[in-house]
């Protein structure tokens, strides 16, 4: 596993989490970064992408405006900044990296080829 995820936990609904991701073996500046999820007896979906060599950032609608994609390039990490947090946002998350230096959407499984192990958040009402 070339990703760790940290940042679990159990929260209401309306509070904030943030989750991290770093790696021992990436440089996590160079490579796109996407977060997905997994509700329980859903599929996994997409949350939000950083752009590696465009910066972008894009999120899904369902976490637009709640979430924010950042990363600290000197402690080599990403984050997802979740505020205002709902009970449908309870799931494992994921961070994912794509190959190096590529250009892609972002929000396919397929364009990432690194994952972490996955980290759970709970919401309740």
């Amino acid at each position: 596993v070339q990703l760790q995820a940290s940042g679990e936990g159990l929260v209401q609904g309306g509070e904030s989490l943030r989750l991290s991701c770093s790696s021992s073996r990436l440089t996590l500046e160079g490579f796109g970064m996407g977060w997905f999820r997994q509700a329980p007896g859903k599929e996994r979906e997409w949350v939000s992408y950083r752009g590696s060599r465009e910066g972008t950032r894009d999120y899904a609608d369902s976490v637009m405006g709640r979430f924010t994609i950042s990363e600290d390039v000197d402690e080599n990490t990403v984050y997802l900044q979740m505020n205002s947090l709902k009970p449908e946002d309870t799931a494992v998350y994921y961070c994912a990296a794509t190959n190096p230096w590529t250009i892609v959407r972002g929000r396919e499984d397929h364009e990432h080829k690194s994952w972490g192990q996955g980290t759970l958040v709970t919401v309740s009402s």
